[in-house]
């Protein structure tokens, strides 16, 4: 193993994606420790309430710990919640340095665990690879800043950008191996949301089945209260809840769907719509870090509009619908000139198989009041 401090903060960032989706509402955190240019000890954060990144790192390196170098993805903790603070670890086993990727970015907590190890004599260096740090845990980064759940679009489309036919058939555009990786994306986010269209046309689970991981919640916005009470996402059985955001005072159907395992979430309207942003905001205050939306065209294109969108994930299958009529990946109105398109950035292109799937960040910042 190449032994400069990228390289090894590099394998610190490997170690802690083992941990992403698992974590929550943890950051998923990396460390490796090297004594004499050797790596003595590594480890990284695999659940919430166990014990963290910097602990296994220190119980496999031992007495060799002492006088060595950490570098951990995320500034150690200096507070007791479920387990002791990673800070206070690091200065009982004597380390000699610590190279942080990221101050913590809660501000409650942030700067208090590096001033802790600079305290004790031990030399902090901070930054390095931070862009890829933060990268790492978007979605906590966004949440303990703004209250807010990151948001990632997620569709699938033919070349010529359509996400189902005119009849509303879109089974399927991508191969296996796409919607292989969309269930592993399923089973690392908190939450699925799509609109109450998408579950009356194709009546989806909305689980990561395909996939060893866990069932993310599902959130329907159905302002009207118009989803099947006998719809697969509440008969099943699968750990993951079911809410439905509304706006409806229908008291019978509220209870008819609470009887059929939903949660009724009623929230602020919004030209007689739910206003999502009451919503998002509802739901990171129940803990939602991070939430998928897959649709439909009406949701996504107001969740556009409103800025809420952090980042896309788009696939495109080697295919034309053809024609005018089949369904596009933002319903409501467009931009009426090209300088008013929304603008990505920081784009990255992969491939699965014949399919193309493009990752990208919205240019404007999506915050609150954006």
């Amino acid at each position: 193993m190449d032994m400069t401090p990228e390289r090894i903060m590099r394998r610190a960032l490997t170690l802690a994606r083992r941990g992403t989706g698992k974590t929550s509402p943890n950051p998923a955190v990396g460390c490796v420790i090297v004594r004499d240019g050797v790596v003595v000890g590594e480890g990284w954060h695999r659940k919430a309430g166990t014990p963290h990144a910097e602990v296994h790192a220190l119980r496999q390196a031992g007495e060799r710990a002492r006088g060595a170098d950490v570098y951990v993805t995320l500034e150690p903790c200096s507070h007791f919640g479920k387990t002791p603070p990673c800070a206070d670890a690091l200065v009982d086993a004597g380390v000699g340095r610590v190279f942080v990727g990221m101050v913590d970015p809660n501000p409650k907590v942030s700067g208090r665990g590096i001033g802790r190890l600079r305290s004790a004599g031990i030399e902090v260096v901070i930054g390095m690879l931070e862009a890829e740090c933060r990268r790492l845990n978007e979605p906590f980064v966004k949440h303990v800043t703004t209250g807010l759940p990151y948001v990632i679009l997620k569709a699938a489309m033919t070349m010529d950008g359509k996400t189902a036919t005119a009849k509303g058939d879109s089974r399927w555009i991508t191969n296996e191996t796409s919607r292989q990786y969309v269930h592993r994306l399923r089973s690392t986010v908190d939450a699925i949301l799509v609109g109450v269209g998408t579950v009356l046309a194709d009546d989806p689970q909305l689980t990561a089945r395909i996939t060893r991981g866990r069932d993310p919640l599902r959130v329907v916005v159905d302002s009207s209260l118009r989803i099947p009470a006998g719809a697969r996402m509440l008969c099943q059985e699968s750990p993951a809840g079911t809410v439905i955001a509304t706006v409806s005072e229908d008291r019978n159907r509220i209870a008819q769907l609470e009887s059929a395992g939903a949660e009724v979430l009623r929230c602020r309207a919004e030209l007689g719509r739910v206003d999502l942003r009451d919503l998002l905001a509802r739901l990171g205050a129940r803990g939602v870090q991070s939430i998928l939306l897959e649709g439909g065209s009406e949701l996504a294109g107001e969740a556009l509009r409103a800025g809420l969108i952090d980042k896309c994930v788009l696939f495109y299958a080697p295919k034309f619908l053809g024609g005018a009529d089949g369904l596009g990946l933002f319903g409501g109105p467009s931009a009426e000139r090209m300088n008013g398109c929304r603008r990505l950035k920081d784009v990255n292109v992969r491939r699965f198989g014949g399919d193309v799937m493009i990752e990208a960040y919205p240019e404007e910042p999506c915050l609150p009041g954006s």
